[in-house]
């Protein structure tokens, strides 16, 4: 039977079809996104979760005239499949196909790029404003999960709201992941409410006279008493947005189909600033996915009929060294604390959590916040660890200068996914994080080469008591289990992993090493002869060894992934040009000055020029330039 998905080239089409045809297709779209992303890997339970959603939107508005902008991204692969992008989405995430994220020069439905949190609602105002200067009528709709919701950005486009928000709808999607510290703030709210003197008065005098009714008084007392507590959830949610300046509506069942369409309708003709509160469920149609919407929310390729991985590494990602260095750590020392920002399981935080749940601070989606929380903690006495992707540590750049560097305090950052990500592509690859560290007074930024490196430079973190970043890679580390020792790093110094007659290569990380020493293998058959440093620290360079270096009279080849400008590389050059020294030469690679798009790492890095061919040709040119 042909299936009506393949009768869908364009969101038009979908206004072509009846309610019962539009849920035969939410069906089919869950299929195919199952498929996909089983192959592929990716964000399977938020895009499971907002199909019916996503059907409804494009059957009511006229896409893309009108603007419709996704937080974050993760959920959009229904609204990739829906807009022309239906044949190649078997390509989704791979080196040239389609991107897991909605991204402008896509498509013209994707009306803004995505792929950090609490965003739409700005991005939906800005395109507001635009329509207004140029006399527009279209809709701007903007839909972001309760999670995103407690983003400080998010809360910032909220109060600009009012009068700047005139035809716009934002869509509240609550989805269970986050539902309930939002909820909770709400319920709070109310509590205050209950607990008010003037309130209560009045409280107590209607029940006095309610009790008196002959028969029925005493029940009555207890209705309210149960009607008090509903209001927590149904009313005061409302109540706030309404004080923002939006007519809220909801909440609605987010998986009734036909029910959505009934409430957009009505929504679509207002002018006013609507929210409109939809539940939904995470991992909706797929049951692995429904049973655990955390671990389906990324994940690699699986077995789409059971759900299962096909493949279970045998060693320790650098995030689960981390993670269980920390906890060992901790062990040790009762000061010690960890910051997260709703990423505990991504960041290999979940055997800390088990064993100090009253020393983890999850703080949501917020990770300025989370940086000054830090800053406060070690202020105070503590030793905080503030646990981030190097991507969303870039949120945080004026908490990092202003509230721990500019008051030196021992904030240790740990900067997980540093260097290149692979499939999540330009929105995730950890490659700015050296340069905007690398320039702040005080700070100390190390890289380990392995996992055993990495549980002794967290260790010598803390030791240090000023601020520290520790970056380290997505990936595998060598280890199959975490053994603390009395290990420490000295600071600043480098290791000399082999000598070299014409030089040195130095390699930032484990990866960079294993391209450098096959590059010193090219090399060496020609008749050159390079050594090899694991650098360690970015800042404090090792002075003295490069000194030495330069000396010699060999060459200098820094090999980094992160990008050239203000990275590792330029921190020699600067090194050098401090001391007055003109030679020896220095070669640099790593990432060109452009946004690199996903794909499989080794591919992306042979096109960053990060392969051991590339840096031998390179050091090859530059050696015999006439050759």
């Amino acid at each position: 039977m042909t299936r009506i998905l393949d009768r869908i080239e364009t969101p038009e089409d979908l206004k072509k079809l009846n309610a019962s045809e539009l849920e035969q297709l939410a069906r089919e779209l869950r299929r195919e996104i199952i498929r996909t992303v089983a192959a592929n890997g990716g964000h399977l339970a938020a895009s499971l979760g907002v199909v019916e959603l996503t059907l409804a939107l494009f059957h009511t508005f006229s896409l893309p005239k009108d603007k419709l902008v996704w937080d974050v991204g993760h959920q959009a692969y229904a609204h990739k499949i829906l807009t022309g992008r239906r044949q190649e989405f078997h390509t989704l995430r791979q080196l040239g196909g389609v991107s897991g994220f909605p991204r402008i020069a896509e498509s013209p439905y994707d009306a803004f790029g995505v792929g950090h949190a609490s965003t739409s609602l700005s991005a939906a105002l800005g395109l507001a404003a635009a329509r207004d200067s140029r006399g527009g009528r279209e809709k701007i709709i903007a839909v972001i999960g309760d999670g995103a919701l407690t983003g400080g950005l998010a809360l910032e486009a909220l109060n600009q709201g009012g009068e700047a928000a005139r035809n716009t709808l934002i869509v509240l999607n609550a989805n269970e992941m986050a539902i309930a510290p939002s909820v909770g703030a709400f319920s709070e709210y109310l509590n205050k409410l209950i607990i008010d003197p003037t309130y209560n008065k009045f409280k107590r005098e209607i029940e006095q006279v309610i009790r008196k009714i002959p028969g029925i008084g005493s029940r009555v007392v207890g209705a309210s008493h149960r009607l008090e507590e509903a209001l927590k959830g149904l009313i005061t949610p409302g109540q706030i947005f309404e004080e923002f300046g939006y007519r809220y509506i909801g909440p609605v069942d987010g998986h009734d189909l036909v029910g959505l369409l009934r409430t957009l309708e009505k929504i679509k003709p207002m002018n006013d600033p609507v929210l409109l509160h939809v539940v939904t469920r995470k991992g909706k149609g797929y049951l692995p996915a429904e049973k655990n919407p955390e671990q389906f929310h990324g994940l690699g390729a699986f077995d789409a009929n059971t759900g299962e991985p096909l493949s279970r590494p045998e060693k320790l990602s650098y995030s689960q060294v981390f993670g269980l260095a920390l906890t060992g750590l901790a062990e040790q020392d009762s000061d010690i604390v960890a910051i997260t920002a709703a990423m505990p399981l991504g960041t290999g935080l979940v055997p800390y959590v088990h064993r100090f749940p009253s020393r983890i601070f999850d703080v949501g989606i917020a990770e300025g916040h989370a940086v000054t929380f830090a800053a406060g903690m070690a202020a105070g006495g503590l030793k905080p660890a503030v646990v981030l992707y190097s991507t969303f540590l870039q949120r945080a750049y004026d908490n990092i200068v202003h509230d721990v560097c500019l008051q030196e305090l021992p904030v240790v950052f740990a900067v997980d996914r540093a260097g290149l990500v692979g499939a999540d592509g330009a929105t995730h690859h950890g490659v700015f994080d050296l340069a905007y560290l690398r320039h702040l007074p005080g700070m100390v930024i190390m890289q380990p080469s392995d996992g055993r490196e990495l549980v002794a430079m967290l260790a010598t973190a803390f030791d240090l008591r000023c601020p520290v970043a520790v970056r380290y890679p997505r990936g595998q580390s060598e280890l199959m289990e975490v053994e603390l020792t009395s290990d420490r790093v000295a600071l600043g110094k480098a290791q000399v992993v082999s000598s070299g007659r014409d030089g040195w290569f130095w390699a930032l990380g484990g990866d960079m090493l294993a391209v450098a020493d096959a590059a010193a293998e090219l090399l060496r058959g020609e008749g050159w002869e390079f050594g090899l440093v694991n650098p360690r620290f970015i800042k404090p360079l090792d002075r003295e060894l490069l000194l030495e270096q330069a000396a010699a009279g060999g060459m200098i080849v820094t090999v980094e992934e992160h990008v050239l400008a203000g990275g590792m590389g330029s921190a020699v050059l600067e090194l050098f040009e401090s001391e007055g020294i003109s030679s020896p030469p220095v070669l640099r690679f790593g990432i060109p000055d452009r946004f690199v798009e996903h794909g499989d790492i080794p591919s992306l890095r042979r096109l960053c020029g990060l392969s051991p061919e590339a840096l031998a040709a390179g050091v090859r040119a530059r050696l015999s330039p006439d050759s």
